[in-house]
């Protein structure tokens, strides 16, 4: 049985954190998805993380959905193994793209860098943004959280992932 952070397991966050909760598996993440990593070595080499931190996080997020493990053979040498964003490890590009706005705001760098998301076919730069039924956007300052059972949530947004309609993929 996987542990159970703080006493409210229901909790989504509570939840998230269970399989994202260290940063070594949100960097693995931020490398697949950024950086296009899919081989061990590359993410070794990106991260300088320690080999067996490495697997162990890479079969978390195998074990989780969040990547598929996938066979390659280059020519001339033994078969290996990469691994591959799923979409529900694609999806997280809105946990990425939070964790990039807030790191810019709250923790400045000189030549810090950060993901600029754009569509895929067309190149057009997307934001992040807290956006009303009405296409209001809203800025996160102006905004309360409350605890809301699931199944309210994916009633009022209507598509069962907890995101609006007009950004749920």
């Amino acid at each position: 049985m996987p542990k159970t952070l703080g006493k409210d397991s229901t909790c989504s966050i509570a939840r998230t954190l269970q399989v994202l909760g260290d940063s070594w598996t949100l960097l693995i993440v931020r490398e697949a998805m950024l950086a296009g990593s899919t081989r061990f070595q590359e993410f070794r080499e990106e991260l300088g993380i320690a080999p067996n931190i490495l697997a162990k996080r890479l079969a978390q997020l195998v074990d989780e959905g969040l990547m598929e493990r996938r066979t390659y053979r280059e020519p001339g040498l033994r078969a290996r193994e990469e691994y591959l964003l799923t979409e529900a490890g694609r999806s997280l590009n809105v946990v990425m793209a939070a964790l990039a706005s807030w790191g810019r705001a709250h923790r400045p760098r000189p030549g810090g860098t950060s993901p600029r998301f754009t569509l895929e076919d067309t190149g057009t730069a997307a934001q992040l943004a807290f956006v009303t039924p009405d296409g209001q956007c809203v800025p996160p300052a102006r905004l309360t959280a409350r605890r809301t059972d699931d199944a309210a949530l994916d009633a009022m947004t209507g598509t069962g992932d907890g995101m609006p309609a007009a950004q749920a993929s």
